[in-house]
């Protein structure tokens, strides 16, 4: 299938961004959370639309791959605010993540 590695890229992300806003519920202080649950939801959800459009084949991508790229490093950005294991683990993925979107362009 083409595009592989950015799709199972982007699926990482998008598990990543799950795990960790469900994870940041558990948290004793989930309102100092809001904001990472928050961008982790919209992280997930972008990278589960691009992931279902690229399967399509459609060709005009490029402005839903971009922001793909903004929302990854801003998700990555809020994640790496906390010491959480999980999230630790999201903002390296989401960096992934947007790391693939940039190479997909070139």
């Amino acid at each position: 299938m083409r595009n592989e590695k950015l799709l199972s890229t982007l699926g990482n992300c998008i598990n990543h961004c799950n795990y960790c806003a469900d994870a940041c519920l558990d948290e004793d202080n989930v309102k100092m959370m809001k904001d990472c649950i928050r961008t982790d939801r919209v992280c997930a959800e972008v990278c589960s639309t691009l992931n279902q459009v690229l399967v399509t084949g459609y060709k005009n991508v490029e402005g839903l791959v971009k922001y793909c790229i903004e929302i990854c490093n801003a998700c990555a950005d809020e994640c790496g605010k906390h010491d959480h294991q999980h999230c630790e683990d999201c903002a390296k993925a989401c960096r992934e993540c947007a790391k693939a979107c940039e190479a997909y362009l070139a």
